[in-house]
């Protein structure tokens, strides 16, 4: 036993080290909420390095992985809907044919592939977008994928790299999603905050604004009455075009907005008094 002990604490240290370097192309995870759906994308970005990149290293009318390493991989919490067709939720795979002018994107269902499907599997397809290509003013070092432009229901997908940029829309369910969840909030023992909510939401998604009247009057009687819920009031009343009960409804917001010391509102409220006076 002591033998063996002895051999152990001899073992060179230098046996279990291992060599940690840069990756060539490291590792990228970009999570965003996009209105009520979360949208998750893992990839990996290689550097131009001096090399000529759009019809060169990535050539125009082939299949490429779009990124390196691993399969560049999208992931939806809700069903979401590209060039027209609702997917469901779950997790992609993207893949790309470049053009000069237009790409074709790929959302492809078998997303555990290492590089390019060495089957391609046209049935794997969940959908294909046909994705503008411009040209940018500046030149992009690292291959990038972003969410740009985030709306409540949609943003786009933006591939760039070198002097290209392609961009993609996403549409997500949040209409959908919202209008459920106020008609369940609503059918049972609502609280002044759920009608609160409901208004707001119709008025900031240009909905109904006489249903927004209704639900904000209600959410006021049962005492959402304070400085931030009257603004909101008074830009519904101004969106029907009742602009004499929007002054008044923005004055009582400034006097209360005033008691609480809230500099923002009392800017907003006055700007929004004169705007509708004239």
């Amino acid at each position: 036993m002591k033998k063996n002990l002895l051999l152990l604490l001899f073992v060179p240290f230098y046996n279990l080290a291992q060599v940690v370097s840069p990756q060539p192309s490291p590792s990228a995870t970009i999570n965003q909420t996009v209105g009520l759906t979360d949208i998750k994308i893992e990839y990996s970005r290689p550097a131009m390095r001096g090399r000529e990149v759009m019809g060169n290293l990535v050539p125009y009318g082939e299949l490429w992985r779009t990124g390196a390493n691993a399969n560049t991989k999208i992931s939806f919490s809700d069903p979401v809907t590209i060039a027209g067709i609702e997917i469901p939720e779950g997790t992609y795979a993207l893949f790309t044919r470049p053009g000069k002018e237009m790409w074709e994107v790929f959302f492809y269902k078998k997303s555990d592939n290492w590089g390019l499907v060495k089957d391609w599997d046209a049935t794997q397809i969940a959908v294909v977008s046909e994705s503008k290509a411009t040209k940018t003013n500046e030149i992009i070092g690292s291959f990038t994928i972003q969410l740009e432009n985030l709306t409540n229901n949609n943003a786009e997908l933006t591939i760039s790299w070198e002097n290209t940029k392609v961009t993609t829309l996403i549409e997500v369910p949040t209409v959908k999603k919202t209008m459920a969840s106020i008609d369940k909030a609503l059918s049972n023992n609502p609280k002044a905050s759920d009608y609160y909510s409901s208004a707001v939401y119709f008025l900031n998604s240009e909905l109904d604004l006489k249903q927004a009247k209704n639900w904000m009057e209600t959410a006021i009687d049962k005492g959402n009455n304070k400085y931030f819920h009257l603004r909101q009031y008074s830009l519904i009343l101004a969106g029907l075009g009742e602009n004499e009960a929007a002054i008044e409804a923005a004055k009582k917001s400034y006097e209360l907005a005033e008691i609480a010391g809230n500099n923002d509102y009392l800017k907003m409220n006055k700007e929004s008094i004169e705007q509708w006076s004239k």
